[in-house]
């Protein structure tokens, strides 16, 4: 890196020694458009800029901050409440009662009857 450093600063000495150099004297038959001239001055200023530039050590910026979740909050134990088992309530139980009961009929042509009949309840 260093190497690299040395070379590109030597470059550009040897680059603005050499452009001095070969400069002569302006004569009144030389002179360029403002434009020109402006466009030369620009891209004059970016080779000496770059030149600058890539002799002196990289800057790195602090990287962004990055949002890191808080942790979860610590478990809670609760103990539970107890459990207690009811048993349902029996159903009920329903005992037929039954009773025969006698009682008499009247058939016509025949007479009264006497029937049996069963009674549950």
């Amino acid at each position: 890196m260093k190497v690299f450093r040395f070379v590109s600063g030597t470059a550009a000495a040897m680059a603005l020694a050499a452009g001095l150099a070969a400069a002569q004297p302006a004569a009144a038959a030389d002179r360029l458009s403002p434009g020109a001239a402006a466009a030369l001055g620009v891209l004059g200023g970016l080779a000496v800029g770059g030149a600058i530039a890539a002799s002196q050590a990289p800057v790195y910026a602090a990287p962004a901050p990055v949002y890191v979740a808080p942790p979860p909050p610590p478990p809670v134990y609760v103990q539970p409440a107890p459990v207690y088992y009811v048993p349902p309530r029996p159903r009920p139980v329903y005992v037929e009662r039954c009773v025969r009961e006698h009682y008499s009929e009247w058939v016509p042509g025949w007479g009264w009857e006497r029937r049996t009949r069963r009674v549950c309840g």
